[in-house]
């Protein structure tokens, strides 16, 4: 598969269509039996709050791979992403409700990096309840 987004077609300043991704408790637990990380801060709302967090956060790396999809969903390809870096700069707080929490993603060509290798930098904000829950978050995208 290849990314159906021309390199060509693309400028700096190009936003990708936002997204949200809902989180649930149920959510957490399905990803924690996925990734292996049964860490309670992200299912225990007791532990969660004896260690200082508001409530069971999302896991980092969950978070991470909800905003990146903006960008899978954009080139149609996940492949097409070289390169992905974020900071974390606040947790995802899932309340104990039907609605639970929801991550919102836009992201923007910031820069086209390499006309040869056909890549681009895509910067993407992920918010959560009003809050950034990452920074820096950078995808280096190779179009078609």
């Amino acid at each position: 598969m290849t990314a159906r987004i021309s390199y060509d077609d693309v400028e700096v300043g190009t936003e990708l269509p936002a997204a949200e991704f809902p989180v649930t408790r149920d959510t957490l637990v399905r990803y924690a039996g996925a990734s292996g990380d049964f860490n309670p801060i992200h299912w225990n709302e007791k532990f969660a709050k004896e260690v200082g967090l508001p409530d069971v956060i999302a896991h980092g790396m969950f978070t991470m791979a909800e905003a990146v999809r903006v960008v899978t969903d954009w080139t149609g390809d996940p492949g097409a992403v070289v390169e992905y870096g974020v900071r974390f700069t606040k947790p995802v707080v899932v309340p104990n409700d039907e609605k639970g929490a929801v991550i919102e993603v836009t992201g923007k060509v910031a820069a086209k990096l390499d006309d040869e290798a056909r890549t681009v930098r895509v910067d993407l904000v992920a918010t959560s309840d009003g809050q950034k829950v990452l920074g820096m978050s950078r995808a280096v995208v190779r179009l078609a």
